[in-house]
């Protein structure tokens, strides 16, 4: 699969690595020239994929990154608003089917998820269900 992963962070380097490991074609785009540079981001050592330093919604970076021919976008970005954002962009402009975003407001993860038809994972809600699941367990 070609895949645009947007954020360069833990997660998205993380994410990126493991996905090229699988033989998926790759690229990134971060607005921080740093979080590209594999010096200053280890996860990014002997990455082989495109790495694009621009505006995440912006269409002419995306379009740099060779959003028009992915078969998937994931936004993962610090910035909800920022992954909402591409995610629209990604599935109204460029027609892009597979998009996830990460969102951690569970509250607007909700919204986006049931309103707006959007893919969404929200770290907030996940780390909550996994506490309380080994909690409650311990109990038993």
């Amino acid at each position: 699969m070609n895949i645009l992963i947007v954020g360069c962070g833990k997660v998205g380097s993380y994410l990126a690595r493991v996905l090229e490991n699988l033989g998926h074609d790759i690229s990134i785009v971060d607005k921080s020239a740093s979080a590209l540079d594999a010096s200053d981001n280890v996860r990014l050592a002997g990455f082989g994929g495109l790495c694009v330093c621009g505006e995440p919604i912006d269409v002419d970076v995306l379009r740099s990154a060779g959003i028009e021919s992915c078969d998937a976008v994931v936004a993962v970005t610090p910035n909800d608003n920022t992954n909402i954002m591409v995610a629209e962009v990604a599935t109204k402009i460029f027609g892009v089917r597979n998009v996830t975003a990460r969102i951690y407001d569970p509250a607007r993860q909700e919204v986006f998820s049931d309103r707006m038809d959007i893919q969404t994972i929200c770290p907030t809600t996940l780390t909550v269900d996994s506490l309380l699941n080994s909690m409650l367990k311990e109990e038993e």
